[in-house]
């Protein structure tokens, strides 16, 4: 069995891959990063990450790859697009990626890698029962981790609160749009993670993003029941979560394409 798979992390703006350590979560090749081609359709982006894949070296026909992508993904098909192309929706993306790589992968939606990744090897490593990873960035991305495992396609970012879609109105983007104060925004938070915790009874909450960085201006003003705390991984966490979920070990955690 492989002990290191390859992560590539689509975004909307960037695509960045690396070869991991599955037992440590460290990267073992410098991390490789392009802009996400103009326009982000798919004959492109594959062909991005199928030069990021060759310049990485990934030879072995048993070497794990995994790709998460910004979009919803069910059976291997791209049910959303995030910054990306609208030729994405209803694409059967998964068999496009493996067409051009010419080997299987494992293809996740980009939170559903970070948040596992983070159980894997960051903030909820160790953490059994539920826990609930959150990303503050454009929108607000959210995966469910449940003793070890993802239960994938979880988009409650989009939980409707006093009529509105609430990320709309407590995204990082937000905050930044309506230059609200740390105070306004946490208030705005408070009403999301409540929310979370009435449905779910979560054991611990975990926030990512690149806000996370300042963490201390904001969580300590939020009054949960539950733990909260700030992510660890930052720009690696869904290169390290893709990379995870494609290993043997793994993937039945996270699986859950039917071909």
């Amino acid at each position: 069995m492989s002990t290191t798979a390859v992560g590539i992390d689509i975004g909307g703006t960037g695509i960045k891959g690396a070869v991991v350590d599955l037992a440590s979560g460290e990267l073992v090749s410098e991390r490789s990063k392009v802009a996400t081609p103009e326009g982000g359709r798919p004959e492109d982006i594959v062909a991005a990450v199928k030069d990021m894949v060759d310049e990485l070296g990934v030879d072995e026909r048993d070497a794990p790859i995994g790709v998460c992508f910004p979009a919803v993904i069910a059976g291997g098909r791209t049910l959303s697009a995030a910054n990306v192309s609208d030729e994405w929706i209803g694409l059967k993306a998964e068999k496009l990626f493996e067409r051009a790589l010419d080997r299987d992968i494992h293809f996740v939606n980009d939170a559903d890698a970070a948040g596992f990744a983070e159980v894997q090897y960051g903030a909820a490593h160790n953490s059994d029962g539920h826990v609930i990873v959150t990303t503050l960035g454009t929108g607000i991305g959210t995966a469910f981790i449940y003793d070890g495992v993802l239960i994938p396609n979880v988009e409650l970012g989009h939980l409707e609160i006093n009529g509105v879609d609430w990320e709309t109105k407590a995204s990082n983007a937000a905050r930044e749009r309506e230059e609200l104060s740390w105070e306004q925004w946490a208030a705005r938070l408070q009403k999301f993670y409540s929310r979370l915790e009435t449905y779910f009874h979560p054991e611990l909450f975990i926030v990512g993003g690149g806000v996370s960085k300042s963490h201390e201006e904001f969580l300590p003003l939020l009054d949960l029941k539950t733990r909260i705390v700030p992510a660890k991984l930052r720009n690696n966490a869904g290169i390290l979560g893709a990379a995870a979920l494609a290993s043997p070990e793994h993937a039945r955690r996270g699986k859950h394409r039917s071909k």
